[in-house]
């Protein structure tokens, strides 16, 4: 069985701000894990074509550039983004259902949320996703105990890269905090709205 070639794009970075929500995902009315639909080009993209994929797995090693690592560093709202790294799996269910497994690794360094230090981190992990038409009967399709997130199959390639750095964007912690950050509990009483509860909460987490 024939392989299919990777391309990789570059195009304009739109830096988004870090919150609560879901940080650097893209789109308009999507899931935690819907369909990209921006006229943007992804910052770390690797598109592998479906054409050339079939029922033996198709393997590859990703690792994202200095420059990559600087642009997604700005969509996410981190200092920097050290390393980002993948290993994908892709195979086709039938002709028309495509899954992808992958593991990915990480180094970051993300701003306090109390004092604004710097605050280094690692992430480790692995995910599934599910390719297929808009229609399709997702189930039909026995996936055992772990089902893969479903996203909407469209075109003729599909973004390793980008599905790796939604990943990262949603694995990242939401609330860093460096070791010397504190909140003053009697202060954080005083709080009213929707910041008096994390700031008791945080000085809780200090006692």
């Amino acid at each position: 069985m024939s392989t299919a070639s990777c391309e990789i794009k570059q195009g304009a970075v739109a830096p988004l701000l870090c919150n609560n929500n879901r940080r650097g995902v893209r789109g308009e009315g999507r899931s935690p894990r819907g369909q990209v639909l921006t006229d943007i080009a992804p910052e770390f993209s690797r598109l592998v074509r479906i054409a050339g994929l079939g029922s033996t797995a198709f393997r590859q090693r990703i690792e994202a550039t200095p420059d990559e690592r600087r642009q997604l560093s700005q969509r996410f709202d981190l200092l920097a983004l050290d390393r980002l790294a993948a290993i994908v799996e892709l195979r086709r269910q039938d002709c028309e259902v495509v899954f992808l497994e992958a593991t990915f690794e990480a180094e970051f360094v993300q701003a306090c949320t109390v004092t604004l230090d710097p605050v280094p981190g690692s992430i480790s992990g692995r995910f599934s996703l599910i390719y297929a038409p808009i229609g399709e009967q997702q189930h039909e399709i026995d996936w055992g105990v772990d089902e893969p997130t479903f996203e909407r199959l469209e075109g003729d390639t599909i973004d390793i890269g980008e599905a790796v750095a939604q990943e990262l964007s949603l694995s990242l912690p939401l609330c860093p905090r460096h070791p010397d950050a504190g909140i003053d509990v009697e202060f954080s009483e005083e709080l009213n709205g929707p910041f008096a509860s994390l700031a008791r909460r945080l000085g809780r987490d200090e006692s």
